[in-house]
């Protein structure tokens, strides 16, 4: 579950539990004040206690016992493991803080996965803004958020200037979208003509195609990212708990 560039209230007492536990005020082993208790410390409903809890005990930092309570765990190992899949790092990161050249930007028929992704109609026309990223003087990926064509107009998506914040944070200050998670699905395949050029591919190497299919709330598609990566240069590591 992702917390947004400005926090909801259940990710706002997500943060501030996980900074008390991580300076000693809950220590592990400890009980974590009851839902009663952080609903008139923190002022806020029922439910968003519930859900920040849930996220704390999916995240590892605190676990439930049956009848007792919910007792602390401490910082989770797997949250010294900092790491932003790829969708997630090109919706966050700042167009301007990686060197590349925006390639096209334009209102084309969507391919058939990313209609799918978005839950448009076959043949229906969608936004593209695709990116060509170097690293090291070399091409290295090449990046498109495609979006339906009500959420292109009105934002500065359309210009071939990189931009200075964020695609979420940008999308949801002009259109007020709030992105509340990514399903990421990844293929391998060989590139296109086209595509072997723009990314300085030698022969008969394949691509790393990672789709992320951005949603709000309640699993209304808003966007997809999409990523091409050369197989020869990067490798895609994941790590995760064992439940």
């Amino acid at each position: 579950m992702s917390l947004e560039s400005v926090p909801p209230k259940y990710a706002q007492l997500v943060q501030t539990l996980r900074r008390r536990i991580e300076a000693g005020d809950y220590p592990p082993g400890t009980l974590l004040p009851s839902e009663n208790q952080l609903i008139q410390e923190f002022s806020v409903s029922r439910p968003t206690v519930v859900a920040a809890l849930r996220v704390l005990r999916e995240q590892g930092w605190i676990e439930s016992q049956q009848g007792k309570g919910r007792f602390v765990r401490g910082r989770p190992a797997m949250a010294s493991i900092e790491q932003k899949r790829p969708g997630q790092a090109y919706l966050t990161t700042p167009e301007a803080d990686t060197t590349g050249d925006v390639v096209e930007v334009s209102a084309v028929t969507a391919p058939n996965r990313v209609g799918v992704l978005l839950d448009v109609q076959p043949k229906s026309k969608v936004f593209v803004r695709r990116r060509l990223i170097v690293r090291n003087a070399e091409p290295t990926e090449l990046v498109s958020l495609w979006l339906p064509l009500d959420l292109s107009g009105g934002t500065d998506l359309t210009s071939d200037e990189p931009l200075r914040q964020g695609l979420r944070e940008h999308l949801q200050a002009r259109k007020g979208v709030r992105f509340d998670h990514i399903v990421e699905q990844i293929t391998a395949r060989m590139p296109s003509a086209d595509e072997a050029k723009q990314l300085a591919m030698p022969p008969n190497v394949p691509l790393l195609a990672v789709f992320g299919a951005v949603r709000d709330a309640s699993g209304r598609p808003l966007a997809v990212v999409e990523v091409l990566l050369p197989a020869d240069r990067h490798e895609l590591e994941d790590a995760y708990p064992i439940t």
